[in-house]
């Protein structure tokens, strides 16, 4: 894919509705792999959904559900990577597909993708620090899916223990079991690409991970800092310039408003960023 085509894509596939979630998170990692052929990527989630339905032919809910775990992770040996979390081959689809490795949210997309084509729908559920899938019955009753373990099968109640375990006891907000959008799934992925790459000091593509979040959320003030320290760091003084001047004209008095003064100042003096 040519330089600018990737970005375009994206672009377009998050004005549509309902923005088609597999499709927008391949034009993610379009950026990354320009000679990746997104479409081969689909054609391999819609063969992985014929073989769950075969496992499936009564087309019920609940034997597809098992007919996923027994394809994904016990056929295919989808896993979480918890070896290298931080790899950030981790957060592209076309890499989960081909290596089996992912995160949480990755996985999860992947099997919701999967279930979809399948005939089972399925919800991307924001739980703190570790995404989950969710299906709802007809009659309400919800099962939530950790696909980084396996897709383990759970209760709202088992979540809310696994998060008191982690936290020391703490009680959980029974808002973070509910579904959230595609366009929030795709924000929590570009923010773990971020995060990744920030601490990584790899300006380059942090600067096009902060460009695709503001494709998706323009004016999010904290990536627009974030890409203009980013600009001001690769020497792109135009750019930094209008960025963090958006920022602190629109965020009142940030506790980092002088430091970021400090930023503008060497860029319109023209004087060396000290890092």
């Amino acid at each position: 894919m040519t330089e600018g085509k990737a970005r375009a894509r994206f672009a377009a596939l998050i004005e549509r509705d309902p923005v088609p979630l597999d499709e927008a998170i391949l034009a993610i990692a379009e950026e990354e792999y320009p000679r990746m052929e997104a479409e081969e990527y689909l054609v391999r989630l819609d063969r992985l959904a014929d073989r769950v339905r075969a496992k499936a032919p009564a087309g019920r809910s609940a034997t597809l559900l098992h007919a996923l775990r027994k394809v994904l992770f016990e056929e295919e040996g989808y896993r979480g990577n918890e070896a290298d979390y931080g790899d950030p081959r981790n957060s592209f689809l076309n890499e989960v597909i081909d290596r089996k490795l992912g995160l949480p949210i990755t996985l999860c997309v992947l099997y919701m993708e999967v279930g979809r084509r399948a005939g089972v729908t399925l919800h991307g559920v924001g739980f703190p620090g570790h995404f989950l899938a969710k299906y709802v019955s007809p009659s309400g009753a919800e099962v939530f899916v950790d696909a980084f373990h396996g897709g383990e099968m759970l209760s709202a109640d088992e979540c809310v223990a696994r998060y008191r375990a982690r936290t020391g006891g703490r009680d959980l907000d029974r808002r973070h079991l509910a579904s959230i959008a595609t366009r929030q799934i795709l924000a929590r992925m570009l923010h773990n690409l971020k995060r990744t790459y920030l601490e990584r000091r790899d300006d380059v593509r942090a600067w096009w991970v902060l460009d695709r979040i503001l494709l998706l959320t323009p004016g999010q003030l904290e990536a627009t800092r974030d890409r203009g320290l980013v600009s001001a760091r690769l020497g792109v003084p135009g750019a930094a310039e209008r960025d963090l001047e958006v920022y602190l004209s629109r965020s009142g008095a940030p506790p980092d408003a002088a430091e970021v003064r400090r930023v503008l100042a060497g860029l319109r003096g023209r004087r060396p960023l000290v890092n």
